[in-house]
């Protein structure tokens, strides 16, 4: 397997598809219910589909299949991620999790954030950008991103923000629910970086920047 991707774990979930995923060779594949049609139509075969199936009206053959009863409290989303970490992965990349409805959108957001809250990397790839959350820690981008960075305060205040390398820095700051103080920041060239002392950042930026 390849060194690189033996720990990444890539979800494919039923939401909007924008353009072709960089899927690293040898990571794991999780079709989650109808993201099944996406990971087809990419000519890829999923390691494992799981879900309660109310999006596929026919099962493949030939594919290892985990089914949930309808009545459940989580996600498919977050059912592929709970399994990921079952077996082992620490990185995970979610692809088809955003556009359609909002509600989805927003708890797959959440998704990262019991990621975060488990020591794992998530990675919620949107229509041009990258979303992510960290906890407690960091995320260094290098000289060759470009684009806009927001960074915003996730479950509560975010104390010791530093932002370094950017067109606007930040030094041991607090972000606040309330005030989105951190959007539209840039990259400017260089080594760059954010980390959060204690709290959560969302963290949204463009996908040229080729950072998880």
């Amino acid at each position: 397997m390849n060194e690189r991707a033996k720990n990444v774990c890539c979800i494919f979930g039923a939401g909007s598809r924008y353009g072709v995923p960089e899927v690293p060779d040898g990571s794991f594949i999780i079709a989650a219910d109808g993201g099944y049609s996406y990971v087809k139509e990419l000519g890829l075969k999923p390691d494992l589909l799981l879900g309660d199936f109310d999006s596929l009206e026919t099962l493949p053959e030939g594919v290892n299949i985990l089914r949930y009863k309808k009545e459940k409290d989580e996600t498919d989303v977050l059912l592929a991620v709970m399994e990921g970490l079952e077996r082992g992965f620490n990185v995970f990349r979610i692809y088809g999790g955003t556009g359609g409805r909002v509600d989805h959108t927003v708890a797959n957001i959440q998704t990262l954030a019991y990621l975060a809250n488990r020591g794992a990397k998530g990675y919620l790839y949107d229509d041009g950008r990258v979303i992510t959350i960290i906890r407690s820690g960091g995320i260094s981008f290098p000289g060759s991103c470009k684009g806009y960075i927001s960074v915003f305060a996730y479950g509560g205040n975010a104390c010791g923000v530093t932002e370094t390398g950017m067109k606007y820095s930040l030094s041991n700051a607090t972000l606040t629910a309330d005030d989105p103080l951190g959007v539209s920041n840039e990259f400017t060239g260089g080594e760059s970086s954010v980390s959060v002392d204690d709290g959560m950042l969302l963290i949204i930026y463009e996908n040229k920047s080729q950072i998880g």
